[in-house]
């Protein structure tokens, strides 16, 4: 999506133009998803790609000014390093099998597996899901870990100046749409049904398309249009940041604890055959914990991110070094 967005502002040489054009280009990704039968990935993007994304964007773009401050440091070391790992990874490059060969190890080796053994091991009919969940659980944690430790690190950038009463709480502007009653009376149609279809897709991602990444993004456009439409401030009386923050590391903890019970229990991490003694209801049961778990971090950090977002918009932008 970044890469697209840099080849639209050279294109249009309009930084707005250029985000549109990017959610745009997430859109037809997401119906390229669906005519793949990759609905899972097309909830995503549809989601991301297509709406939180290009909507934070616009949001970092009215937090910044319209000119760069001068700067008269040359990071050439730093640009050593990207052209070296660049030449790298362009070498490593070299060796792997042409995109979509059938002649490579994964679709020679562990391909076939899943196809043929994840009904008969997981028990469940989404083979995507009885690979993220089961078979790959530990590289999904891992997923999980690093959006995590991203919102930490976004947030720790967004509050970075401010005063410490003044970090805790967001901080914006009523809402801009109190005049549009039709949006508003369309919103308060919509936002139920988009939450009770995200827990359908959060707890039916065994048998159909969905899971927690899904879930948990499709939950939080839901918080988020609640938000343009009635103010962040009426959104923070439901949903606190201190409760979200808890929320990120919960969902985050409750994946890892499943984890910890497997090995208290003998078994490998993550092995879900420590947790009930028929393998079939154990792997069903671990599943449905840890993707619980995916969708309550996924859905809170969105929502944190967008929070803090919206929230600097109507604080007195900070200094520059060149300013002060």
């Amino acid at each position: 999506m970044l890469m697209v967005t840099a080849v639209a502002i050279a294109w249009t040489r309009d930084l707005f133009a250029a985000v549109m054009l990017a959610g745009l280009y997430g859109l037809v990704s997401a119906s390229f998803f669906v005519a793949m039968d990759a609905v899972d990935v097309a909830f995503t993007e549809a989601a991301v790609g297509a709406g939180i994304t290009p909507l934070l964007l616009l949001v970092s773009l009215r937090m910044t000014g319209q000119r760069e401050a001068a700067s008269h440091n040359h990071p050439w070391a730093a640009l050593a390093i990207v052209v070296v790992v660049g030449v790298l990874l362009v070498l490593g490059e070299q060796d792997m099998p042409a995109f979509g060969s059938p002649d490579a190890p994964a679709h020679q080796h562990v391909a076939p597996h899943y196809l043929q053994q994840s009904a008969a091991e997981i028990g469940i009919p989404n083979v995507v899901t009885s690979i993220l969940a089961s078979y790959r659980a530990f590289d999904t944690l891992g997923e999980v870990a690093v959006i995590f430790t991203a919102c930490v690190g976004v947030l720790a950038l967004l509050v970075s100046g401010l005063p410490p009463d003044e970090r805790a709480r967001p901080h914006a502007p009523h809402s801009t749409m109190e005049d549009q009653i039709i949006l508003r009376v369309v919103g308060k149609i919509l936002i139920p049904p988009i939450m009770l279809f995200a827990l359908y897709v959060q707890f039916h991602g065994e048998y159909g398309p969905g899971g927690g990444f899904q879930a948990g993004v499709i939950f939080a456009s839901a918080v988020i249009v609640y938000v343009m439409l009635f103010g962040l401030d009426a959104a923070a009386r439901v949903m606190s940041v201190a409760w979200l923050r808890f929320a990120a590391a919960f969902g985050l903890l409750l994946y890892g604890a499943v984890g910890v019970v497997c090995l208290l229990a003998g078994e490998r991490f993550l092995d879900y055959h420590a947790l009930l003694p028929q393998p079939i209801a154990a792997q069903h049961t671990g599943i449905l914990v840890i993707e619980l778990g995916v969708g309550i971090t996924v859905a809170a950090v969105v929502i944190l991110l967008f929070f803090a977002f919206v929230g600097r918009l109507s604080r007195p932008a900070l200094p520059t070094r060149h300013q002060e």
